[in-house]
């Protein structure tokens, strides 16, 4: 398919050039037939008033340009930052993620989202697999989900014995004072959402073609577990929030909101500053 050029369309190549700025991806409008009758029935006044668009989008490019530049400083000091992102299916971690990355060096700022162990994997000490992930000096590694598998999914869907969490919950505090002793910044974050909202955003996957690939058997059975995911959740809190690594709650209804609130949290959370740039020259 060709995608022609309208004949109202601006056609100065400058201007074009910083409205690209803005190639954020537009969430996929569903018209109303496409919608069921189980998601209008949910209660849409509990849903915060959307911000608009291009608010967020200032918010949003203003917050990248930062991060690139806690991005020079911890190449430029051989810092070495990690990030975890854990919460409930469909909470929004993998959106913050995005918005994070999506202007910074993949050289420098990588994704770790491991899968489900292998047989190999199931004998190792428990954290082994993620210690090959972990930055070296002038790196940031974000988990998509981490160690806290064990305490969370693993535990609820009984991928886990109870000796097996009791260790976890013995060792993670010391595994992750160890991690800041060596020179690593840790920061942990927790994506929390309503059940109420989860329900309508499980929903809009089942009936965006561009979104159904984000829902698993494991995101229904979570459906189902919701209070065994609380109680497991509330127990990860009580063990594992350590002066030296405690936890943040991102409040996760409204996703622009939320995608904003964690960038300028972390930006917080980090001493940068302008470090010193080459003169760059065309030949």
């Amino acid at each position: 398919m060709t995608y022609s050029k309208d004949k109202g369309e601006n056609t100065d190549w400058l201007e074009a050039e910083l409205a690209d700025t803005l190639d954020e991806d537009y969430e996929l409008e569903l018209s109303e037939p496409a919608l069921s009758e189980e998601i209008r029935k949910i209660d849409r006044n509990a849903h915060p008033p959307s911000m608009p668009r291009i608010d967020y989008f200032r918010a949003l490019l203003s917050l990248q340009a930062e991060l690139i530049k806690l991005q020079d400083w911890v190449a430029y000091h051989k810092e070495k930052v990690v990030v975890i992102f854990e919460g409930r299916d469909s909470a929004g971690k993998g959106g913050v993620i995005k918005r994070i990355t999506q202007r910074l060096n993949p050289r420098i700022v990588r994704v770790v989202a491991l899968p489900a162990p292998s047989d190999r994997e199931k004998t190792q000490w428990y954290f082994q697999r993620y210690v090959p992930h972990l930055p070296a000096g002038g790196e940031i590694v974000l988990f998509d989900r981490s160690w806290y598998n064990r305490s969370g999914v693993e535990r609820v869907m009984g991928f886990a014995t109870e000796d097996q969490v009791a260790e976890f919950f013995h060792d993670v505090p010391e595994f992750e004072r160890m991690l800041v002793r060596s020179g690593v910044r840790l920061v942990k974050y927790w994506f929390s959402i309503t059940d109420e909202e989860q329900q309508m955003r499980f929903l809009v996957r089942i009936h965006d073609p561009l979104k159904q690939w984000k829902l698993s058997p494991m995101d229904l059975q979570s459906r189902v577990r919701w209070e065994a995911y609380t109680k497991a959740k509330e127990e990860t809190f009580a063990r594992t929030n350590i002066p030296e690594a405690p936890w943040y709650i991102v409040e996760g209804n409204d996703k622009k909101r939320a995608r904003l609130n964690c960038m300028d949290h972390l930006l917080q959370q980090i001493p940068y500053e302008d470090v010193p740039h080459e003169d760059i020259t065309l030949p």
